[in-house]
């Protein structure tokens, strides 16, 4: 039996531990659909971005022409009807995502609420990664969004782009993500999201499609590994790697435009019960 690397923090150690007995082993060249950055064990935040760009030897661009999380809509490969459907502001947001403001609230399913604040006390107020409040937050609080790319100074072609989210009023890391698009082996376009965690990542693979009034939904709802859904990659101690698809956790989010606003829900359901509801409002900034 295989076992994850000894030198790390014990909760770091039992749960890659569980990936490695629940998850299967993988080559990174025949998934690279699933691949995307790993964690240090001891930095995650905006501190890694930094120390990965180095050992990548790329350059980190803080204000870089491409402030978008996808580069060109047209990429998720919709139906001609329904990129013609889909939202200009909704486009114009994940094209231009730095340029516009993001407010936010949270609301818990109570009965989940212990578990949020068990993963926070033992992961992520210490790796400041997928750090989620676990109060209830009824009046929007402003997220500082901020997009750092990677650039290959070779070729000028950005290698990754991070989407950067904080809490505007106490600074508190909500999200640092690595956005892109994927292939699946399917064939379907998905949008990627990786976080990266102390020696591994959690990935997000999400379905695109357009609902009738031109909103963007993206979801996760896949049943198999190789479908959109949520994985857990590492890496053990003798450097193979492993993942897990959780087909229990789910992820949907719906994101339209309603007059001079853009608002989106964001749903985490776990065995189908909703465990948390996320609703933005985003607005273009003034220049």
């Amino acid at each position: 039996m295989r076992f994850a690397y000894p030198m790390q923090k014990f909760q770091d150690w039992v749960t890659q531990q569980w990936v490695i007995l629940r998850g299967r082993k993988i080559k990174p060249e025949d998934y690279p659909w699933l691949i995307g950055p790993f964690g240090n064990l001891d930095a995650i935040g905006e501190e890694f971005i930094h120390q990965f760009a180095e050992k990548e030897n790329l350059i980190v661009e803080k204000d870089s022409k491409s402030k978008g999380i996808i580069p060109s809509m047209s990429k998720l490969n919709l139906s001609e009807a329904e990129f013609i459907n889909l939202s200009k502001k909704v486009i114009g947001f994940y094209e231009n995502t730095a340029n516009h403001n993001l407010d936010f609230s949270v609301k818990w399913n109570p009965f989940f609420k212990f578990f949020g604040i068990l993963i926070n006390k033992l992961f992520s107020n210490r790796i400041n990664q997928l750090n989620i409040p676990t109060k209830n937050i009824y009046n929007s609080e402003s997220l500082k969004s901020e997009i750092i790319n990677l650039i290959d100074p070779k070729t000028n072609e950005i290698k990754y782009t991070f989407w950067f989210r904080s809490i505007e009023s106490t600074g508190q890391v909500i999200y640092s993500g690595v956005y892109g698009i994927c292939q699946l082996p399917s064939g379907k376009t998905c949008v990627k999201a990786v976080f990266p965690l102390p020696n591994g990542n959690a990935t997000v693979l999400m379905n695109p499609n357009v609902g009738k009034n031109g909103e963007l939904i993206l979801d996760s709802s896949g049943k198999k590994f190789g479908d959109a859904g949520f994985y857990f990659l590492l890496k053990d101690s003798k450097g193979d790697y492993w993942s897990q698809f959780i087909s229990s956790f789910r992820d949907k989010l719906i994101i339209g435009s309603e007059k001079d606003l853009i608002l989106a829900e964001q749903t985490l359901t776990l065995w189908h019960l909703k465990v948390l509801t996320f609703n933005y409002s985003i607005e273009l900034k003034n220049n």
